[in-house]
């Protein structure tokens, strides 16, 4: 509500209370992060219930409550206590407010779901802008994206090949009591989330946490031993590490932000695994291109972050419809660039992580429009892939363009 960054706000008070046990950090982590992927329906309770907005603390402190009431309605006379109880700590002025207006709120429960359903952004969580823009994207279905971007988001390992295989990792994780499936030929999806630490060779480099959706980018750009390839927005490094676990190449990773290479870096060590990486602005050719060009190049650009806004449920609300139109422009240079660190006959591999047109297809259709050397290669049979959220993967958006010999 401040305009902060949620996982930024969490990492710090995390760094606040390092006694905090496990079990209380992911307490925290899900009131959070639940009230966010709700946000906009406990607002369409309260304005129902209060006569003027309510200071900031306070009010943060009503929607998770409001949350927690639909969520847990068994535990309503525990929620409404604890919620007074950090009043008293936050504003203790305001705890007999906070009482009261929780307990006029359960007595009219029964109301809620038709308050809700007559606010189009509390019906669906997400803000009247971003409806219509993924209604236009996908007008077949755009009612299950937005769903799909309410729920909690899946847990996938990528297992590395180099070290282990989908079996033994199956095996392990069963051995740990954790309910897991095979997905494709080095990914595994967990019934559950867990905390890393609980990953049994996550530590040793056997496994990694990647999105089920995200790991089609190795796998699609298809890096074959000896080629020297770009990674060209790569942090944290998980795409980077897949190529490196598929095969032996010649990688350079290229990244902006100091401290995000730093966590390349990190993750390259843990599995066992090498590339060069540059703090660069990829865009910028003349800051790090050494006129030598790459056979493959993975441009995994900035984008709305559209496709993965329930693992960041605070974007949906800090985004602005007028962004959208600034990141296509970015894409658009950081590509135009890269191109020409192409060889002919090269494959570049476009990745988003959105759902929204303007940002994917409309994309591509103008780069091909202004670069007649290029041409579209198809992937499982289609022009492109674009993913949609739901209980598998996150969104992804992905083309693979040839540069013509």
């Amino acid at each position: 509500m401040e305009g902060g960054n949620l996982t930024d706000a969490f990492e710090r008070m995390l760094e606040a209370h390092p006694e905090w046990s496990e079990g209380t950090r992911g307490a925290v982590r899900d009131l959070a992060w639940s009230t966010l992927r709700a946000y906009g329906r406990g607002d369409a309770i309260l304005q129902r219930l209060l006569h003027s907005p309510p200071a900031l603390v306070i009010h943060g402190l009503l929607l998770v409550a409001i949350m927690r009431l639909d969520q847990r309605p068994e535990q309503a006379h525990t929620v409404v206590d604890q919620a007074v109880q950090a009043a008293t700590v936050a504003m203790p002025g305001l705890k007999g407010m906070v009482n009261g207006v929780l307990r006029n709120a359960l007595r009219q429960q029964t109301q809620w779901a038709a308050w809700i359903e007559a606010d189009v952004e509390a019906r669906h969580a997400h803000p009247r802008w971003w409806i219509e823009r993924v209604r236009r994207s996908h007008p077949d279905c755009w009612q299950a994206v937005l769903t799909g971007g309410n729920q909690r988001a899946p847990m996938a390992l990528r297992v590395n090949r180099r070290r282990t295989r989908t079996e033994a990792v199956l095996a392990e994780l069963t051995e740990a009591g954790i309910a897991a499936r095979g997905v494709g030929e080095t990914t595994v999806l967990l019934e559950n989330p867990v905390p890393v630490a609980r990953l049994p060779g996550y530590a040793e480099g056997r496994v990694s946490v990647q999105d089920a959706g995200a790991q089609r980018a190795a796998l699609w750009l298809d890096a074959q031993p000896g080629e020297r390839v770009l990674d060209a927005c790569a942090a944290p490094g998980g795409k980077t590490a897949h190529l490196l676990e598929r095969s032996d190449i010649d990688l350079l990773a290229l990244e902006l932000d100091p401290v995000r290479a730093q966590r390349i870096r990190r993750n390259l060590a843990r599995l066992g695994l090498d590339a060069r990486i540059e703090v660069a602005d990829c865009s910028d050719l003349a800051s790090w291109w050494d006129g030598r060009p790459f056979d493959r190049i993975l441009a995994d650009v900035p984008c709305s972050a559209s496709g993965v806004a329930r693992r960041h449920p605070d974007i949906k609300w800090l985004r602005r419809d007028e962004d959208i139109a600034g990141f296509a422009a970015q894409q658009a240079r950081i590509i135009d660039a890269l191109w020409q660190t192409l060889v002919p006959g090269g494959t570049m591999l476009y990745v988003t992580c959105s759902v929204f047109e303007q940002e994917n297809a409309a994309q591509v259709a103008r780069f091909l429009a202004r670069h007649p050397d290029a041409e579209s290669v198809f992937i499982d049979a289609f022009p492109d892939c674009q993913l949609l959220p739901d209980a598998e993967h996150d969104g992804f958006y992905f083309a693979r363009l040839r540069k013509k010999a």
